[in-house]
């Protein structure tokens, strides 16, 4: 599979990363506004973890640099 444009395919996975943890901190907004606590606390959670990883990951892609396919 061929990446698109500048971007090694790799990427995408990164960006789908960041897209979980934005929903998630979304649920936990509204989890917290409905007052429902435990669930908020637990949706940040998910979303720190998310975000941490994808931010990692995008670090180590991007010391890595492109390869060419094999």
């Amino acid at each position: 599979m061929h990446g698109f444009g500048i971007y090694p395919v790799n990427k995408h996975k990164e960006i789908a990363m960041f897209g979980w943890a934005v929903t998630f901190l979304i649920v936990a907004i509204i989890a917290a506004v409905l007052g429902f606590s435990g669930i908020a606390g637990t949706a940040v959670n998910i979303a720190w973890i998310l975000f941490v990883v994808g931010l990692i990951l995008s670090i180590v892609f991007f010391i890595a640099g492109r390869r060419p396919p094999f």
